[in-house]
């Protein structure tokens, strides 16, 4: 078990890792022990061992094998009372459908690289932070020779137009002389979410996903190719 827990600007992931595997099991350590914010607490080659140690402690990501003698992976994150982020280890594609069903965070094919695995970290920390980020209610928008006041609340999503940005509002739209870069940093990251170089929207405000666009206020906008994994952050932290 690895022992170096050095969490990014306060925000860390706690973890524990189930396989029938001790191989496998050997293989998460080596890599977590690796990822500055991610603390491994323990390992259990026994699904059931498991149970009460997460209901005794705070664990926010299970790195989970599904094919296990005894229980299946899918069928203890069933059985989870509060069920924590899951990462499904497996050496079995054909799993892969029934484990995104669940809302697992990621899908790890056995043998998976330390990048692979780091990847799927970083998007079980980023879901963290947009359902624990606290945030302001407003913030002041540079119109032209004045200030406005805009509660974010109202925001339904924010469009590129040329030297400036649209913020669309839902009986109007505020230009503001900004670039796409300084929106998002003055805006707190758990409420809005960048999915296209042109567009930014409120994680509250989504009706609809679908393969490559976002529903808002009944106006599709498309999903850029690049912010595509974007997609299951999005679900996971809305919960659609």
């Amino acid at each position: 078990m690895q022992k170096n827990f050095a969490p990014l600007q306060g925000l860390g992931l706690t973890a524990i890792a189930i396989d029938d595997e001790p191989r496998a099991l050997e293989v998460v350590q080596i890599h977590a022990a690796k990822v500055p914010f991610l603390e491994l607490k323990a390992t259990f080659t026994d699904a059931f061992e498991a149970i009460p140690y997460l209901q005794q402690n705070k664990i926010d990501l299970v790195f989970l094998d599904i094919k296990m003698p005894d229980i299946s992976g899918i069928e203890f994150v069933h059985i989870l009372q509060k069920t924590p982020m899951i990462i499904f280890t497996t050496a079995y594609s054909e799993y892969a459908v029934n484990g995104f069903e669940l809302d697992a965070i990621d899908y790890l094919m056995k043998p998976f690289s330390l990048a692979r695995f780091t990847k799927a970290c970083n998007k079980a920390l980023e879901i963290k932070g947009l359902r624990n980020e606290e945030t302001p209610s407003f913030i002041f928008l540079k119109t032209g020779y004045e200030e406005e006041k805009v509660l974010l609340d109202e925001i339904l999503y924010i469009e590129a137009e040329g030297n400036y940005m649209a913020y669309i509002l839902p009986n109007k739209k505020l230009l503001s002389r900004q670039n796409i870069n300084e929106v998002l940093s003055q805006l707190p990251h758990n409420q809005f979410i960048r999915i296209h170089r042109s567009y930014i929207v409120a994680l509250n405000k989504i009706q609809k996903i679908t393969r490559q666009s976002v529903w808002v206020a009944g106006n599709e906008i498309s999903v850029g190719a690049s912010y595509e994994e974007k997609l299951s952050v999005i679900r996971m932290s809305i919960g659609l």
